[in-house]
């Protein structure tokens, strides 16, 4: 399945609870991610809680822009990415 980094942009900041308030609030992120399936590997946060660069898998980037609007959440770029890591060779 495809990878992709999507750019967020949130002008006030980001801020979620660190109690049951945010595990909720992630929790039904992720569902409805999974009705479109779309999985949500992790997140980048700036310093500033301005700017977000989350990963995830889908099959297209309509998906991930569909699953975002439905969550409420902005989408300022979407970039497919394969891993590049440094430790592959030797």
């Amino acid at each position: 399945m495809p990878r992709y980094v999507v750019e967020r942009i949130f002008p006030d900041g980001l801020e979620i609870s660190a109690g049951a308030e945010g595990v909720g609030v992630w929790e039904g992120i992720v569902a409805k991610n999974s009705d479109d399936g779309v999985t949500w590997i992790h997140s980048y946060v700036s310093a500033d809680h301005r700017k977000t660069f989350c990963v995830y898998d889908a099959e297209t980037p309509e998906a991930i822009r569909k699953t975002a609007a439905r969550n409420g959440l902005p989408v300022e770029q979407i970039t497919q990415v394969r891993v590049l890591d440094p430790y592959f060779y030797p």
